[in-house]
């Protein structure tokens, strides 16, 4: 049953099942869907390519714009860098003021490879008080690529939010992410439910595994037990999660990430994101 609290949560539907599509189609064919809020991606490798210049004031009032005309909010915003970087505060600064622009209260993002983490400690700081002056939290993801992460795992995650003590720094946990990372060693759905408190927004991603790698799905139709996961994250009235699908990516056995040459059709894409919301709705409202 779909509870009242749920009608004003935040729920909404991750940008990556339409890589390769104009934002103003998107907005669009989501809109059609019964969507009403948005998560904008833009992941170096991940999503189309782009460069710091897409982070300026003018196509910020751009998306605006899009988004109005359609009758989209955004809530949460995706674009993961390693925040140990040399130029991650000013990097991720400006992604940040962007997002903001937009509405989000969300900005997700990696924290930092290990051998990243001295210069992690040192930026996280001020990127945090800017966060906290945008009125936004950063959201810690945790990788799918198999690469040794500050964040690993749930309880990783947890003790390094612990160890930051910063309010704008929490969790963006992600099950399907736990999958590819580190196969066969984690459960992801127990490390989902431990990682929910320390959760400012969670990922509904789900995946299935082939000789050839992970290919994405929708939520309930790949190997996570997402009939666990759901009672337990519409349970946390106050955290708002995105559905992710990223149809036009998959990872290879290495779990290196592959984007399909073209962009997936856009009635492959709405019938996916139909079942999506169908299946989460079966505990929370999603759209409408």
């Amino acid at each position: 049953m779909i509870a009242a609290r749920d009608a004003q949560r935040p729920v909404s539907i991750s940008a990556a099942p339409y890589d390769g599509h104009a934002f103003p189609v998107l907005c669009d064919s989501m809109a059609a869907c019964g969507v009403r809020f948005v998560e904008p991606a833009f992941i170096v490798g991940y999503t189309e390519p782009f460069d710091e210049t897409m982070f300026s004031d003018a196509n910020a009032r751009q998306y605006r714009r899009w988004l109005e005309a359609s009758g989209l909010g955004c809530h949460a915003f995706s674009s993961h860098i390693d925040l140990g970087r040399s130029d991650a505060v000013a990097v991720f600064t400006r992604r940040m003021e962007f997002a903001a622009s937009l509405g989000a209260r969300v900005i997700n993002t990696n924290a930092a490879l290990r051998a990243n983490a001295a210069r992690f400690h040192a930026n996280i700081a001020p990127l945090a008080r800017r966060a906290a002056a945008l009125g936004m939290v950063i959201g810690l993801e945790n990788p799918g690529n198999g690469e040794d992460n500050l964040i690993n795992d749930a309880q990783e995650g947890l003790a390094l939010i612990r160890a930051l003590d910063l309010e704008s720094v929490r969790l963006n946990y992600d099950p399907g992410n736990t999958v590819s990372h580190r196969p066969g060693r984690i459960d992801a759905t127990a490390d989902a439910l431990l990682a929910l408190p320390g959760c400012a927004h969670f990922h509904v991603k789900d995946v299935r595994r082939s000789d050839a790698g992970w290919r994405f799905t929708p939520p309930g139709q790949g190997e996570i037990d997402y009939e666990t996961i759901m009672p337990a994250l519409a349970g946390k009235a106050n955290l708002p999660f995105a559905i992710e699908l990223p149809l036009r990516m998959h990872r290879l056995r290495n779990a290196q990430p592959v984007r399909a040459p073209q962009p997936i059709p856009l009635p492959e894409i709405e019938a996916a994101i139909s079942a999506c919301l169908a299946y989460v709705g079966r505990w929370m409202a999603c759209s409408g």
